[in-house]
């Protein structure tokens, strides 16, 4: 399905609101914003190989705390442009001395908070990976960063702008699927298949800076599940599979719903399959849940998240990652590499399907997002998937997992981003930096 522009800004409304106080700065003669890369591991460069191809980026620095993945991106980026920017493994350098207008934040989830603040304060436009941060209060944080200094920051959502995703919207909201009453995201891969076995922990790589990479969180003995990308099955440093995978789907529902946050949150789950959770000095395992059920309990709906790490789920049309809306005229899957299909409840009818439009590598959809997010810094509006947007697709993921935590439900008052009569559950809205490392308060705007 090809969408028109005027479709394509109608199904993501809020890129046509103005965001206060921007200050788009001139880029150079030839039209492109000196750009810096945090994080040149796999994804980063996945986002810096699409900003470069867009012909608008001075890719000017690079950092990283691993310097095998910093020269690996310094070397593909010389190799692609011809130029040499400078390499760091310290952001703080990077934004002092290159001013950089742009800036991707790819690092783990427990960095982002902190790199894109910085980031938005020295002046630059922020592309942020999700989820925005490891704590619900660090995401309203960046939010009144990026108002205060009038920075455009794109949260890297980029199924808000993947053509089926699109479409399946135009869909549900043409009434063809009749009132929804139930969603149900999931991932459900099969993966696991007996207890988890403990690693024995190691003397970090010489190439990498440990103690800057945990950072903020809890210095951890270092091991080979944690780094490179396995961080987040650590809930020290991310939220699991619903922190991870879960943002996509919540967002998905956010998107459509006319509701910006549910009004009860419960979760239940464990490691049936992986066992229990091993943290010793010499040997540990990963501590995220393999099995994790949250309802979400909204005005209107109810919606409900779902993830196992065993048992994939060819007993249900195959179909293992992605949202299902339930309708009276039928259900409707939203999924990733299969596109969108609508089951009709009236038999005899044909089921209709949209094949999805993906990009390689990785079978994403960032080069329409980073288009996005060069229209609003040219423009001087919200993107399509501003920090706003991301802060409130995150917390649904974020409530997922407190609730995990506590072991009960809460009542989230969404407006003032509280959890209310329960001072304890409250204390889990943030939490404390090592020394060091300040936690961020957010700003008047």
């Amino acid at each position: 399905m090809n969408l028109t522009r005027r479709q394509f800004l109608k199904a993501s409304a809020v890129s046509t609101l103005v965001l206060p106080q921007v200050s788009v700065r001139p880029a150079d003669e030839y039209g492109r914003f000196k750009t810096a890369l945090i994080g040149c591991g796999w994804w980063g460069m996945n986002i810096l190989n699409e900003a470069i191809a867009a012909k608008r980026a001075n890719v000017v620095g690079l950092c990283d705390v691993d310097r095998g993945h910093l020269d690996a991106a310094g070397a593909k980026v010389e190799e692609l442009t011809g130029g040499k920017p400078v390499r760091y493994t310290d952001y703080r350098d990077l934004l002092r001395e290159q001013r950089p207008e742009v800036v991707i934040v790819a690092t783990p989830d427990h960095w982002h908070p902190l790199q894109t603040i910085e980031a938005v304060r020295a002046g630059a436009h922020v592309y942020v990976e999700k989820p925005v941060g490891h704590t619900i209060a660090e995401g309203r944080a960046m939010v009144r960063a990026a108002r205060k200094y009038g920075r455009v920051v794109q949260v890297g959502t980029h199924r808000r702008v993947s053509p089926h995703n699109l479409s399946a919207m135009e869909f549900l909201r043409s009434g063809k699927a009749g009132k929804i009453g139930l969603v149900r995201a999931f991932v459900l891969y099969g993966g696991a298949r007996g207890p988890e076995r403990a690693t024995p922990n190691q003397e970090p790589p010489k190439t990498l800076d440990w103690d800057r990479w945990c950072g903020p969180g809890p210095l951890r003995p270092f091991n080979a599940r944690i780094h490179p990308r396995g961080f987040r099955n650590f809930l020290d440093y991310a939220n699991g599979t619903l922190g991870d995978w879960g943002i996509h789907w919540m967002d998905q529902i956010l998107w459509w719903a006319e509701e910006k946050w549910p009004k009860r949150v419960f979760s239940t789950g464990g490691r049936p399959i992986s066992g229990p959770v091993v943290y010793l000095p010499d040997v540990q395992t990963t501590d995220a849940p393999d099995v994790q059920t949250a309802t979400y309990e909204f005005e209107a709906f109810t919606a409900i998240w779902e993830h196992r790490n065993f048992a994939g789920n060819n007993a249900e049309k195959g179909e293992e990652v992605g949202v299902y809306f339930y309708g009276t005229e039928g259900t409707l899957h939203i999924g990733w590499r299969s596109g969108w299909k609508f089951y009709p409840t009236s038999k005899g009818q044909p089921v209709i399907e949209e094949k999805p439009s993906l990009n390689e590598p990785d079978q994403q959809n960032i080069r329409e997002l980073w288009a996005d997010f060069l229209r609003a810094i040219d423009t001087g509006t919200l993107p399509v998937c501003d920090i706003e947007i991301g802060h409130r697709s995150t917390n649904m993921s974020l409530l997922g997992m407190l609730s995990y935590k506590l072991g009960r439900s809460i009542l989230w008052d969404g407006a003032r981003e509280v959890i209310v009569n329960d001072f304890f559950a409250n204390t889990l809205l943030r939490r404390d930096y090592r020394l060091g490392y300040k936690y961020p308060e957010p700003e008047l705007v």
